[in-house]
């Protein structure tokens, strides 16, 4: 027998001679040069990344795309990992399911891909192998598997995987999962981590206990010295637990120090539909900060009856809108748009930006961009100009159709059709109605960022049954404020840089009066 430090040794090279085996069975599979020891060559890992989302786009589990989950470079294996769940096949768990892996990138992208696969219908028996998965998970060491662990209950939770077992080992599942969440509300070390919690907690809406669960977000809300935490709590309480909350919490949210706290408590009074409030809510309309105002008439007009904004075509009634700001990039050079062949034509792989590489470590690193230089885009509009920043690394599709649209001109002089006070603006439209697009749609690349304040995302079609997947074309929305139930169905691909402000003074008649590219950064 071995003794400890021998066997440990043991063990480490055969990890390491089982992924070596892995990385060249990779190269072997997508016909790439064998890497060298311990390292991957940026262009065989572009194309491995190349390979991953050929497989994406045909929404196929391959044999290329099965090996590079094994690849010894750990972006390629998180990116494959990211890839299976996108593909939402139930061919997708068994690889998943036994590539647990050693390095937590990884092990944040299976769980977060196992989250994905939560509509399939054909795979019962799996899903409640991934919520054992998921479980494990959200006691993991590493703060990124517990944010994906937090993300895949919430996904679960929306596609009634969990309360529709109420026996067997799903149901117990079920009933376990909110005392650990609100455990990890209050006491996990990691800021971003107990935010994500914070939301997976109002997939418990209804359930047994939500009392409980309210109080927990209610506590966080209250007591969190992260203001990130406080956001989160308060949009779960607002909601799902409008009618639970304690109302002391309720005063007191309603005049936290943070605006986007103000406004989610501005909105659960309007729900809660509770006259005893209307002083908070009286006070939350004379708020100093534009969106906490609009909110807050938003809530007055749902506690008179009245119908929510749907198009804001002026700006409301004593409603301050913000000064403009001067930014830096307002008059920067705008790059040489390339000779345009053609009408607008949906993205391809071959042209899609695979550069820049996933580098899964940490929970903050599931939340933005990898490091590297990013394309920008400037708006120019007839109210100011907005910097948007595009994430190629976690929407290579999307960032390259709309792109390609701006390179061409599409967006020029196309309104703001739709703008719903405190939610988002909406444009992208040829029509400018809605109604109108490219004459082609793209893939969904669904991603662990969030719907906050100024987050960019593709607009999908709706049928009976809700937003429908791969129903993008050109039209593009940005948050007003955080939209956090539209994370598990819309493609988060970019953030304004600069110039929100702008959003505040945009009404249906203004206009994108020229889109264009800026230097990355």
């Amino acid at each position: 027998m071995l003794g400890g430090k021998e066997a440990n040794q043991r063990a480490m090279a055969l990890r390491f001679a089982t992924t070596r085996l892995a990385s060249v069975g990779v190269a072997l599979l997508l016909g790439l040069p064998i890497p060298a020891f311990g390292q991957t060559q940026p262009s065989a890992r572009e194309a491995a990344y190349r390979s991953i989302l050929g497989a994406e786009a045909e929404r196929a589990v391959d044999a290329a795309l099965v090996a590079a989950l094994q690849s010894a470079d750990p972006s390629i294996a998180q990116r494959a990992a990211l890839g299976l769940g996108r593909t939402r096949t139930a061919a997708a768990y068994a690889p998943l399911l036994a590539a647990w892996a050693t390095d937590s990138g990884t092990r944040a992208m299976i769980v977060y891909a196992l989250g994905l696969l939560a509509n399939v219908r054909q795979a019962e028996a799996e899903h409640a192998r991934a919520a054992a998965v998921v479980e494990r998970a959200l006691a993991d060491t590493a703060s990124g598997v517990r944010l994906a662990a937090c993300d895949s209950v919430d996904r679960f939770g929306a596609a009634a995987r969990l309360p529709s077992a109420p026996v067997g080992e799903l149901g117990r599942l079920f009933t376990r999962f909110a005392r650990v969440l609100e455990s990890l509300v209050a006491h996990d070390p990691d800021a971003r981590v107990r935010s994500r919690a914070a939301l997976a907690l109002a997939t418990f809406a209804g359930a047994p206990g939500a009392k409980e669960v309210a109080g927990a977000l209610g506590r966080a809300v209250l007591a969190d010295p992260d203001t990130d935490v406080r956001r989160h709590a308060a949009w779960s309480l607002s909601r799902a637990f409008a009618k639970e909350v304690a109302t002391s919490t309720v005063i007191d949210g309603a005049s936290d120090a943070d605006e986007v706290v103000r406004i989610q408590f501005a909105r659960l009074i309007g729900r809660r539909n509770d006259a005893k409030l209307g002083r908070e809510l009286t006070l939350l309309a004379r708020d100093p900060s534009w969106r906490v105002q609009e909110q807050a008439r938003e809530a007055q007009r749902l506690l008179a009856k009245e119908t929510p904004t749907d198009h804001l075509t002026a700006i409301p009634r004593g409603v301050r809108t913000p000064n403009p700001s001067p930014i830096p990039d307002a008059q920067a050079s705008a790059l040489p748009r390339p000779a345009a062949t053609g009408g607008p034509a949906k993205p391809t792989v071959a042209r899609a930006n695979v550069a820049i590489p996933l580098r899964l470590d940490t929970a903050a690193s599931l939340l933005g961009p990898s490091a590297g230089p990013h394309p920008r885009v400037r708006i120019t509009t007839s109210q100011g100009a907005i910097v948007v920043r595009l994430f190629p690394e976690w929407a290579p599709l999307t960032v390259e159709n709309f792109l390609d649209l701006t390179d061409r001109g599409y967006f020029d002089g196309l309104r703001w059709f739709r703008i719903v006070p405190d939610f988002v603006v909406q444009t992208g439209d040829p029509k400018d109605d809605g109604e109108g697009d490219a004459g082609y749609q793209i893939l969904a690349e669904e991603n662990p960022l969030e719907q906050s304040s100024g987050t960019l995302s593709m607009g999908l079609n709706y049928d009976k049954a809700g937003p429908q997947r791969d129903s993008a074309g050109t039209q593009f929305y940005i948050d007003l404020s955080p939209q956090y139930h539209l994370d598990r169905d819309f493609t988060v691909f970019g953030r304004v840089e600069a110039g929100f402000d702008v959003l505040g003074r945009l009404t249906e008649s203004d206009r994108m009066l020229k889109v264009e590219r800026i230097a990355d950064r």
